[in-house]
């Protein structure tokens, strides 16, 4: 049966340069996306392509 899922969201607020955020705006707009929507899948993807090995 098909069941709508709605993943829990928390609100945060993060301090970024006026330059990424122009940057990352202007992305978001050419994708048709929302910037929170860019921000949450950049986020991801750094976390999945960390390298956590140690120096």
């Amino acid at each position: 049966m098909f069941k709508i899922e709605k993943p829990e969201m928390v609100n945060k607020t993060f301090r970024l340069p006026a330059e990424l955020v122009e940057r990352l705006q202007t992305v978001a707009q050419n994708q048709g996306v929302s910037l929170n929507n860019l921000v949450k899948q950049c986020c991801e993807y750094a976390l999945e392509n960390l390298d956590c090995e140690k120096e």
